[in-house]
């Protein structure tokens, strides 16, 4: 599966760039590279196996007796280990450092940098699943990628994620719910684990989780017990969108 209707370049490591001059904000949007080498070393230790569990059995369990072959698309994707860990599929982000080792770590899927506020780079009806996992959400462009009989797997930090660098969070359930109106809720479930971080654990985790600048460069940081959790809500294509 290739994106429609784009001129684009393809890197060396195999990834595509759509991205246009004009969707950029600064010379490097999303992630800076930093961000993303933090966020990775910080997966690769397991702290988020849990979650990631959580993930697949949602996309297993619900597909049990669909289509052998799905097609996949993650928005949002960042290094890709929700995608990767699945084995195939799409995955976009308006990061190059993050698509750059996605596309090294995971070269059997596609991996593509663009900016999927604005637009999704594939053709109607191409998917039978798309994930937003702490990602990007355009409802309109979701259905159009989507078939009718396709599904929509959305996670959000949940209120006790980080809640030890942070505090409590919002309940951003219900909001996300209501985003999704032309979507029928099928799923809904909170995956949760705590994990014991070393101080140097803790770096990498706020440096790939807050803005540049906010992560304390300068600071120590002691061995901790973080709370990792998501909201996770499964949505199909309404009968009446169809």
């Amino acid at each position: 599966m290739c994106p429609r209707g784009h001129a684009f370049d393809i890197a060396r490591s195999g990834y595509i760039n759509l991205l246009q001059p004009q969707e950029r904000r600064s010379r490097n949007p999303g992630d800076s590279e930093k961000a993303v080498a933090a966020r990775r070393r910080f997966l690769d230790r397991g702290h988020a196996g849990p979650l990631l569990d959580s993930v697949i059995s949602v996309v297993k369990n619900h597909h049990r007796g669909h289509r052998e072959h799905r097609d996949i698309l993650d928005a949002g994707c960042g290094e890709g280990y929700y995608l990767g860990s699945l084995g195939r599929g799409s995955g976009i982000d308006i990061s190059t450092a993050a698509i750059d080792l996605a596309a090294r770590r995971y070269p059997q899927c596609e991996w593509i940098v663009a900016n999927a506020d604005r637009f999704i780079p594939y053709a109607d009806a191409s998917f039978d699943l798309v994930m937003s996992i702490t990602g990007r959400m355009n409802a309109t462009e979701f259905r159009r990628v989507l078939r009718d009989d396709g599904f929509l797997l959305v996670a959000v930090a949940a209120p006790d994620d980080l809640i030890e660098l942070r505090g409590r969070g919002r309940d951003r359930t219900e909001r996300t719910i209501a985003a999704f109106s032309d979507f029928e809720l099928v799923r809904r479930e909170r995956a949760t684990t705590v994990a014991e971080l070393t101080g140097e654990e803790v770096m990498d985790l706020r440096s790939a989780v807050y803005r540049p600048g906010r992560a304390g460069e300068g600071a120590r940081h002691h061995a901790t017990s973080i709370t990792l959790s998501l909201d996770l809500m499964l949505f199909r294509v309404s009968d009446t969108a169809k």
